[in-house]
Parts: C-alpha cells; structure tokens; sequence
C-alpha cells in the first residue's frame, strides 16, 4: 500500500465520493409449512366450514325426516287397512217437500293387482308415472323433464307427481294447493315407500283414485262406463280409463265420449314410448271400436246434478255410516232446479252467441238460508264445474249494498245528501265510465243508478276496514282487497257468499249461511245428522233493513235493475258489470226468496257489452217468475219491524252454522245431534236503467280491478273434436 493510502491494487477510482448503491434486502425465508397432523381441526376454518355445512344440514333434515316418519306411524293407520269397503249404500237424496231428487249407488269393488290384466296397469303407468318402478316415491327426472315442458310451452301443463305422491294426497291430504301441503306430500310419499311394496302402492292407488262420473276405483269406473269388470277390459278401454286420470271431469265418457276416446289414443302413444306394447299393438288398438254402456248416462238426472253434486260434497262424512241404505233430506225444490236449468240454456243458447257469453250460473234461497235452487252452469255433461260454489269472480257494483249498508249504520239515511264529484284516493282517480256527475244527489239515487264514485266516497269515509267487517257480518267468506277498490267489488267472491249476503235484506236482517241437508239418516231412521234451527237476534238493525229496502226497490223500479220486475211483487235488487264486461250480475229478492245470477265465460274474455241489467236480469226475472207462481204477494221488512216469512212455516227465521260445524261435532259426539249430550251451539252468524247500463256506463268497475281478475282454468265447455293419432 502506498503513502496516500490508495491500495492501487484496485480498479482505479477517481477522486470524488464514492457512489454509494443502496443496500439490497432480500426477503426472509419463508417458513417450512407445518406438516398436517391429521386432525380436522387442524384445517382452516373455511374449509371446515365448506365440510360440515353440508353434513350438519342433512342430518337436521334426516332427523326431522325420521321424526316425522315416526309420527306418521303413530298418528296415520296402515295404509292398508284403508282399502275401500267392495261395496256401499244407496243414497237417496229427497227435495223439501219429500219427493225424490236423485238416486246415487256407491260401487267400489277392490280388486287386487294380480288380478288385473297387464295392460290395465301398464296404462296407468305409462300415462301417470312411467318411471314408478325405478324410483323411491320422487322422480327427479319426471319433474325436471315437466318443469322443461311447461316452460316450453309457457303455461302448466305437467305435473312432476308421482303415483306415491298422488297416493299420499289421495289417502292422508287436502287439496289445497299449498307449498307446505306440497312438502307434506313429498315426505309422505317417502313414508309410504317405507312402509309399502311398489306392488301395494299400485293397487292402493288403482283402487282409490277418482274417475269421474262419481266412479272411485278401476272396478267402478270399468263397470260405469263399460258395464264390465276391470279384469276384463281391453286394451283400448283400458286406454280410455287411464286417460281419465289427467282430467276426470273433462274426459269423462258420461259428458264427452268422443273426448275419452281422443284421450285413449294418446295413452296408447304412450304405452308404446314406453316400450309396454309394440307397434303392431298401438295400430289395432287404435283402429278398434270402443263401444261404451248405454246405462253410463243418467238423462233425468242431469237437471239436479249441480244441485246433488254440491249435498253428496256436505254429507261425504256419512257416506259409510250404513251398509244399506241412507237418506239425505234436502232443501231442494226440484221442480224449480229443473226449470232453473232450462231457462240458463235457453237464454244462453238464445242470445249467448251472439254476445259471447258462454256460461251461467243460479242459486235461489229460501229466507232462512235453504237452497231451493243451484244451477253452476250451462251444461253439466260439458263441464262438472261448478260455478256457482266454486268460481270467484269480480262482483262488480253487487257489492256496493256492502258500502251502502255500512254508510247507513253509520247514521245516514237513503234521503241524504251525497256529492257525484270527481274524487281521487292516493294516485287512484276512480270515474263514472260516461265521464258525466250529477253534482249532489240523494243516497238512494245514487245506489239506484250505481254511481261510482259515491260509493268510493262512502267507503273512503267509513273505512275500507269497516266496509270489509260489514262483508263479514253478512256472511261472507272470500278474501278481500282492503282497499279504495273495495268499493267497486273489485275482490273475488262466490255466487253463493254474495246470494247469501243478500238472503238478510230480504228476511228482515237475519244473516243465515245457505244449506242444502236438513237430515241425513238411514234407511231403517236412525238419524246420523240434524240441521237444528234457532232464532237469534238479526244482525243487522231493522231501520238499516229497511233503508236497504228502499234503495235496492228504486234500484228495480227506476235503475239499473228494471227488466228484473216481477208484476205485482215488490222486488229489490242490484246489477254488476266488471271491467271490460268480463262478469255481469244481478242480485235479488222478494219477501219469498233471494236469487242471484252470474253470466260470464270461464277464460275471462270480455263479453259483447252485457251488463247486469240485460241477460242476468233476464233470467233471474225468469226463474223468479216460475219461483212465484201461485204465491201471494207480500212487502219487504221495513223499518217497522214487518218481515218477510221463513222457507219453512214452522220456522221463524233461523240462524245456524253451515253444515261442517254441525257434522264435525256430530261425529265427535258419534251420535245424532239430538241424542249426544250437548247439542251443536247455534249462534249467529258473523256472516230504470236510464238508458241502458251499457249507455250510462255506471255499472262497470273502473280498471283498477283489473289486476285481481282470476281466470277458472280447470273448468269451460269441452270442444268436441274427432281423434287423431298421434
């Protein structure tokens, strides 16, 4: 090293700062990782998670799956015990004044499944659940392949059920269309794969299941409609019957022969996809005559078969109480149900055309709530449904006594004054359809020529809440939209709640449900059921009854409802057209009966302008008309306290449950109701035109009732149309 210091042994470097780089930092070395010690818990918590999530959720629902599997065991009986008996008792069914209605025998053979040849049971198969041998009471596939049909062809046209599932709604469940009934259902169809053989599962099935016509089980249905035995059936009659089980009512040979034929020969298709017969098989099948019983239609009793349909529904819970024989009295007038249902089809077939009306429907009480009349459509081998107890439909300006009866309890009078002004609720704007107001009027006026928006007014002072209470008290059962609409009879309702709401006008304020069995009993008088009559307070007060009066008379006289008069009877009633003439009313009485009539179509369609005052009018005065003949006239109940007279003259205005009530506590009691200890508790029950209405438009409901439309698409007319192959 020399004397500066430099060691010059280095590379040359000049003589100025050195540059200094900055100092490099290289990252720690990472830690080994831990090897695992084989210990779940040792693993991150999100893939425990990922683990357990999954196990810990089936096992919650395997262990509410065993619970409920053994509760079922507990609580339901063998299945196989509930084997239909082979054979059940006539059934008479009798009018009110004793004279013979209708005659119902109950066959339900129970055959067992060997017993059967092949190619029944293939048929049902084939057309209800093709996979029924491969699964455990669940067809993923069959329900997947349904929900990709019914988005294909953008309505429900399938359903993913299976037999075992169909089995358990038929044995154990309502028909309520529930998500929670349809979860039952699901676990039930797994209980019964447990505890029952495929084998057991079809012959329960094949030997319970409805075939319309009134035919429960294959033996029945086969006899009905073949008058042979099912273990002679053939294999285009074996088709035929297991075609029925899509749609009973529509396919039905007693209603559409020609439709259960073309329904044949799409379950021949698709015995064959199946693999069931073979080509040669379908084509002899197809080409074959289907020859059915001449005795499986029953004419004279096509008039009354609404009217018994609805009392066989209300007496089922006796229907295996005697072996032989049992007796349903009724309160049918049959004599008026036959003449009801003459004049719906004439009237239609007259000018139903013509305006696009398809169907109708009647129901005629007498004051204390019996049924003497129920007609619930044009055509009982067209279409079962019926319309008079089962369709809801928008009332319309029917429901405005509703609103009108609750203004006056309220202290109005039909003298008061009211404003016909424009009137707005939040962003609801509701108008008289001729766009024209009368400025102020009287309470009586403006129900007489069904002004809208009075009836908005009332309600919006009242309190839709108030309004629905009053709906209630009347005895009416349907929900309702508590809402401004309210007062335009928006809500849907029955035939039968509205005819019975107003029944109590009519009967002095008395609130009765309409019923159809007075006694039910065997053959040999044991009474199994008795309809017990009670008086009660009215529940509604005589001066609101009479302000009714007044009003729904002008209604008749001088409104919406003149072509209903009946000469030399004082008549009340009220009209109701919905939107877009989709449903007409009319809605009626005299001191002697209440009737109301609907007129609409099953799909909705709009009609050709028929408002209330016009065909349901018509008919109504019709069917009053005959109803009157050879009866004294009387007025209606006034403020005073004058009343009209009950349907029966030893009964003075009745108040009763319906029959449920009564039957369930009958059988609880296993005794008739006279005989048990603690008799049923008998309480009451909560329950012109100027022109022409399709002039003034006043009658109709404004669209805000549109969106509540509900559209009956298990019913309708059945087109006839010549088979086709598939």
């Amino acid at each position: 090293m020399d004397y500066d210091g430099r060691d010059h042994r280095a590379p040359y470097q000049p003589d100025r700062p050195h540059y200094q780089h900055p100092p490099q930092s290289y990252p720690a070395e990472a830690p080994a990782p831990r090897a695992w010690s084989g210990r779940f818990s040792d693993l991150p918590l999100r893939f425990r998670l990922l683990v357990m999530g999954p196990i810990l959720a089936f096992s919650a629902v395997a262990a509410a799956m065993g619970a409920l599997f053994i509760y079922y065991t507990v609580v339901f009986p063998d299945p196989l015990s509930m084997r239909l008996k082979s054979t059940g008792p006539v059934i008479r069914i009798v009018g009110h004044d004793g004279s013979p209605i209708a005659e119902r025998g109950v066959s339900r053979a129970y055959v067992p499944l060997d017993m059967l040849p092949a190619r029944v049971t293939n048929a049902v198969v084939a057309t209800e659940d093709r996979r029924f041998f491969a699964h455990h009471g669940l067809d993923p596939l069959g329900l997947l392949r349904a929900t990709l049909v019914n988005l294909k062809s953008g309505r429900l046209t399938q359903g993913g059920s299976t037999i075992t599932q169909q089995l358990a709604k038929n044995l154990f469940l309502s028909s309520d269309r529930t998500f929670a009934r349809k979860a039952e259902e699901v676990v039930l169809a797994l209980w019964l794969e447990l505890r029952l053989s495929k084998t057991e599962i079809l012959e329960l099935y094949v030997n319970r299941v409805y075939f319309g016509g009134g035919a429960h089980g294959i033996e029945a249905a086969s006899q009905r409609y073949f008058g042979k035995s099912a273990r002679e059936l053939t294999l285009p009659e074996a088709a035929v019957i297991a075609g029925l089980l899509k749609a009973p009512s529509k396919y039905a040979p007693s209603s559409s022969p020609v439709q259960a034929v073309a329904r044949g020969r799409v379950v021949i298709g698709k015995m064959l996809d199946a693999g069931f017969i073979t080509e040669e098989d379908a084509r002899e099948a197809r080409a074959a005559d289907v020859r059915f019983s001449p005795l499986m239609r029953v004419p004279d009793q096509a008039d009354m078969a609404y009217a018994v349909d609805y009392v066989l529904d209300a007496s089922a819970p006796f229907e295996d109480s005697d072996r032989d024989e049992i007796v349903i009295e009724t309160t049918l007038d049959a004599g008026l149900q036959r003449r009801t249902g003459e004049i719906v089809e004439k009237t239609l077939a007259t000018s139903g055309t013509e305006l696009n009306a398809g169907q109708a429907a009647v129901v005629v009480l007498a004051p204390d709530g019996g049924i003497r009349a129920l007609v619930g459509g044009r055509s009982y081998a067209d279409s079962q449904f019926n319309r008079a107890v089962k369709a809801h439909r928008q009332p319309g300006s029917a429901f405005k006594p509703v609103v009108y009866l609750t203004a006056l309890e309220r202290g109005l009078t039909p003298d008061s004054i009211v404003e016909d002004q424009p009137i707005s609720a939040g962003k609801w704007s509701p108008k008289n359809d001729n766009g024209r107001y009368l400025g102020t009027t009287t309470l009586r006026n403006a129900l007489a020529h069904s002004i809208n928006t009075v009836s908005v007014r009332l309600l919006l002072d009242a309190g839709a809440e108030t309004v629905a209470a009053t709906a209630r008290r009347l005895g009416m059962t349907s929900a309702l939209k508590v809402n401004g609409s309210l007062a335009l009879g928006t809500s849907e309702v029955s035939l039968l709640d509205l005819t019975g709401a107003y029944a109590a006008f009519a009967n002095g304020g008395y609130v009765n449900a309409p019923y159809a069995i007075r006694r039910i009993r065997t053959g040999d008088g044991k009474v199994l059921f008795q309809r017990i009559a009670a008086r009660s307070a009215p529940a509604i007060p005589r001066r609101s009854v009479g302000a009714m009066n007044d009003m729904l008379s002008t209604a008749v006289q001088f409104g919406t409802g003149r072509r209903a008069a009946i000469a030399g009877h004082a008549v009340a009633g009220k009209t109701g057209t919905t939107q877009d003439f989709r449903d007409a009313w009319f809605m009626g009485y005299t001191a002697h009966l209440t009737a109301g009539v609907w007129v609409g179509n099953d799909d909705g369609k709009p009609m050709n302008k028929v408002v209330g005052g016009s065909l349901p009018a018509e008919i109504w005065r019709g069917v009053m008309e005959d109803a009157h003949r050879g009866l004294a006239p009387l007025p209606l109940p006034d403020a005073s306290g004058t009343s009209a007279p009950t349907g029966d003259t030893d009964k003075a205005h009745p108040v009763a449950r319906i029959e449920a009530d009564f039957i369930a506590k009958a059988l609880s009691a296993n005794a008739a109701p006279e005989a048990a200890s603690g008799a049923p508790e008998v309480t009451s029950n909560t329950r012109s035109e100027l022109a022409e209405a399709a002039q003034s438009g006043r009658d109709r409901s404004p669209s805000e009732g549109a969106a509540g439309e509900t559209t009956v698409t298990q019913s309708g007319r059945i087109v006839v149309r010549p088979p086709q192959a598939d």
